[in-house]
């Protein structure tokens, strides 16, 4: 969800990644020397720190804890919900991805919003959309159509903006640095998902479903609006065409394009089956919310270190390794982790492997298609997440019933397993072809 900071507006990234048009690249000679100063320019006034860069970055971490924290805590909920009898593993699991989805299926939109009235006014909208989803969601706890509509929509529409807002803040302020940057940022959503998976299971089990989202609702309003208005635009958000099908001419755009969609289906299956894959082995309901915990704390870590390797390594090397552990993880530790130790040691790698994925990506495309078209590049990325956010999760949840539901054992749930790690393997494998169409040299930074 989660997420990352990618959005359809960045218009900066280290110009060291801004690359001259190639022949799979059909920009004309002057529109690449205009990418290229714009470049420059935009680069050369990046002031690497100060005042209002620091408050901004902390400002959209704050807002990023509770937009990604809130999207990957929904197994908790789901969990109790699915207890409760309000309705199956599979459909309540559709409601939280379709919460993530709007990131994608709204981001043209979300762009257009940001364009007219600036970070921070975007960022108030979507802490107030957030806010009240989670508020108006709890008069709906036994209403699947409700938390459709309320969960799925008003919070995801919330989402999209918080995202966009946050997306677009880091690259204004930082340069050399800007992947590890991103990294902090969004690492505040691993670091939310894992305070509120606790919190959440406590709520639960004191006040049930309803009020608990009324708390959480709240509390999100009065944290998040003083600190969207700390977001503050080093400069007006540029106004570039948010379409460029000539990218679609470039073999290392469609790959990309690819990986994103693949790599989004199995992103949310741990987070959301976890807890329910934790009872199927005689855990509590309590030790499957810390293990929920446990993957968001673990994904903020893996965040900021890829963040950090990025701007060491490479980021599309960094890219490709975290995709290919957390396929790894999926296909040789989850399914004979029946026990609380190879469980909690499962959702650590795990976690720390997927979060990367979000704080990456936006630094993999300014680096293949320059600091000029990367939020045009980015923007049309971001649209090919949708259909993972909102179908991963369920289809897990189609495998789980298929194969006999909660009540056939943990074996039951090998099947979305193994769906989920041959997914990530896939779009690993694209990410290769990324990296061997830049360069072959095996141990060169890209």
């Amino acid at each position: 969800m989660a997420t990352s900071s990618a959005t359809s507006t960045i218009e900066l990234t280290d110009r060291s990644h801004a690359q001259a048009p190639t022949s799979e690249s059909p920009t004309s000679a002057n529109e690449a020397d205009d990418i290229a100063e714009q470049s420059r320019v935009a680069d050369a006034a990046v002031p690497e720190g100060g005042f209002a860069a620091w408050s901004s970055l902390a400002a959209c971490s704050v807002i990023c804890f509770w937009f990604v924290g809130t999207t990957y805590s929904w197994g908790v909920i789901q969990g109790d919900l699915v207890a409760k009898g309000v309705s199956s593993a599979s459909t309540l699991s559709f409601v939280g991805s379709l919460t993530i989805a709007c990131n994608a299926f709204l981001a043209i939109i979300s762009a257009k919003v940001l364009r007219s009235i600036g970070s921070r006014n975007t960022a108030l909208l979507g802490i107030l959309f957030l806010a009240s989803g989670e508020i108006f969601s709890s008069w709906s706890v036994e209403n699947v159509g409700g938390l459709f509509a309320l969960t799925g929509v008003v919070e995801g529409v919330g989402v999209s903006l918080s995202f966009m807002a946050c997306g677009t803040v880091p690259a204004q302020y930082f340069n050399r640095k800007r992947g590890l940057a991103n990294g902090i940022v969004f690492a505040s959503g691993g670091l939310g998902g894992a305070i509120i998976s606790f919190s959440l299971d406590g709520l639960l089990q004191k006040l049930g479903p309803a009020w608990t989202l009324r708390i959480l609702g709240f509390i999100t309003l009065a944290t998040g609006l003083p600190a969207a208005w700390f977001v503050r635009d080093r400069i007006p958000p540029h106004r570039r065409a948010m379409i460029e099908f000539s990218l679609f001419k470039d073999v290392r755009f469609i790959l990309l394009f690819l990986a994103g969609a693949v790599a989004t289906f199995p992103l949310l299956v741990p987070p959301f089956f976890l807890p329910l894959y934790s009872v199927s082995i005689g855990l509590s309901s309590s030790t499957a919310a810390a293990l929920v915990a446990a993957f968001n704390f673990s994904s903020a870590i893996g965040r900021i270190g890829a963040g950090f390797l990025a701007d060491q390594f490479g980021s599309i090397n960094t890219l490709f390794f975290s995709l290919l552990l957390s396929a790894v993880s999926m296909l040789a530790m989850w399914p004979v982790s029946t026990t609380i130790g190879p469980l909690i040691t499962f959702a650590i790698i795990n976690g720390a492997s997927c979060g990367p994925f979000f704080a990456l990506m936006p630094t993999v495309a300014g680096q293949v298609f320059g600091s000029a078209r990367v939020s045009v590049a980015m923007g049309m990325l971001v649209t090919s997440w949708g259909g993972g956010y909102l179908l991963g999760a369920p289809i897990a949840g189609y495998l789980l019933a298929a194969y006999g539901g909660q009540s056939a054992g943990f074996q039951a749930y090998r099947p979305a397993i193994f769906y989920a790690g041959s997914m990530a393997l896939a779009s690993a494998g694209l990410v290769g072809l990324v990296r061997a169409r830049i360069s072959p040299v095996l141990f060169k930074k890209v």
